[in-house]
């Protein structure tokens, strides 16, 4: 890669802090080329999402099917929805298309993904025996555990994850880290906007303001330490608080990594190898819970010792 296809290519990327392992050798590299083609041929970044949304739904369709072939059609769809997932920020980002819009359809790319997967799940597998007690069926009792896995488990799991993301952008670099919101601004926002003309964004703005209300009830300790950076220094946050921040928050970007999107990939398609996509709940239940609880711990802890520093009385510089 020259150099200037390698600037071109970091600008792509939010930042090398939040990225994960596949991504960066994977789906950004494709991502980034696929981009370049679709900006040759003027095409907007709200087109790619679009397209991905129809790729991850024909994914799930595939997957409710009991057939090798058509899961493993399912597992390339998926693919190809999340490399273009990764193609449409990309884009974004080169061509200065960032929109609110895009970013609100990102989000809803990933649901109507999951949302298909969950329910081709409970299509597969409602009729089928439970391993551990053969005398019974799936029934009724594997959709409730896939609605609490998917509305309320998955959910909260990439929201705190998202909001952890970019809290960390937000600290390490202003410019990246303009997705980092609180519901107070929000609210506000949501009551200056008129209902003429902005029918569709008020609807939006009154589902953020629950959003990302969810986000800070589940980071009580990062909302005092905001405060208390607030109080003492105003947006203008010293370096050295930036850099004892992102020190700490930095080994917590593999949790908000692994409990998105690749991990459960992996474990899908493995699940589906074996004709045992039950065991996909278990993973999301067990063991992305675990991870979830431990990475919200650790972020919790260092908020809360970096709060106590500054009102000890200690000057960051």
């Amino acid at each position: 890669m020259k150099k200037e296809e390698r600037e071109l290519y970091l600008a792509s990327i939010k930042s090398v802090d939040t990225e994960e392992f596949l991504d960066m050798w994977f789906y950004r590299p494709l991502g980034f080329s696929c981009a370049l083609f679709f900006r040759n041929r003027g095409v907007h970044p709200n087109v790619i999402t679009i397209i991905s949304i129809f790729l991850g739904v024909a994914a799930g369709i595939c997957f409710a099917q009991e057939s090798l072939r058509w899961n493993m059609l399912g597992m390339l769809l998926l693919i190809w929805a999340n490399l273009y997932d990764s193609t449409d920020g990309q884009l974004a980002r080169m061509t200065g298309q960032k929109t609110r819009w895009g970013r609100i359809l990102d989000g809803f790319a990933g649901d109507c993904w999951f949302f298909c997967i969950y329910f081709a799940i409970c299509i597969r597998e409602t009729f089928d025996p439970i391993p551990f007690a053969p005398e019974y069926n799936w029934g009724i009792m594997l959709w409730i555990l896939t609605s609490y896995c998917g509305f309320w488990f998955h959910g909260s799991q990439c929201q705190l994850a998202d909001y952890y993301r970019n809290i960390h952008l937000y600290f390490t670099n202003e410019k990246n880290g303009n997705e980092f919101h609180n519901s107070i601004a929000v609210k506000k926002e949501y009551k200056e906007t008129p209902w003429k003309g902005n029918f569709f964004w008020k609807i939006f703005l009154s589902a953020y303001v629950s959003y990302v209300g969810n986000q800070e009830r589940m980071s009580p300790k990062f909302q005092k330490f905001i405060k208390t950076v607030y109080s003492h220094y105003g947006t203008n946050i010293p370096k050295e608080l930036r850099d004892e921040f992102r020190k700490g928050s930095l080994p917590l970007m593999k949790y908000t990594n692994f409990i998105t999107f690749n991990s459960r990939a992996i474990m899908l398609c493995f699940t589906l190898l074996i004709n045992q996509l039950w065991m996909y709940l278990f993973f999301e239940l067990i063991v992305l819970m675990a991870v979830f609880l431990y990475m919200k711990y650790r972020h919790e802890k260092l908020c809360r010792r970096l709060t106590l520093k500054i009102e000890s009385g200690h000057e960051f510089n």
